[in-house]
């Protein structure tokens, strides 16, 4: 399943990668991203802006998981 989000809010991607555990995402102006075990992964063309996206949206993960304890 890809998703595309045309705006990169860093919550709402993390509540989709939480809820769906494993596929894909798009952001637009970042790239794709693929996620499985409820993380994104890196990508395949690592870019600074990627690279700063993936941890920011696994930060959220992280956090939404102790939310929901």
């Amino acid at each position: 399943m890809l998703r595309v989000f045309k705006q990169y809010r860093p919550n709402q991607v993390a509540r989709h990668v939480k809820s769906y555990f494993r596929g894909r995402v798009f952001i637009t102006g970042v790239g794709a991203f693929e996620f499985d075990c409820g993380r994104l992964l890196p990508p395949k063309r690592q870019s600074r802006k990627a690279l700063n996206v993936l941890s920011e949206v696994n930060r959220e993960i992280q956090h939404l998981a102790l939310e929901w304890g």
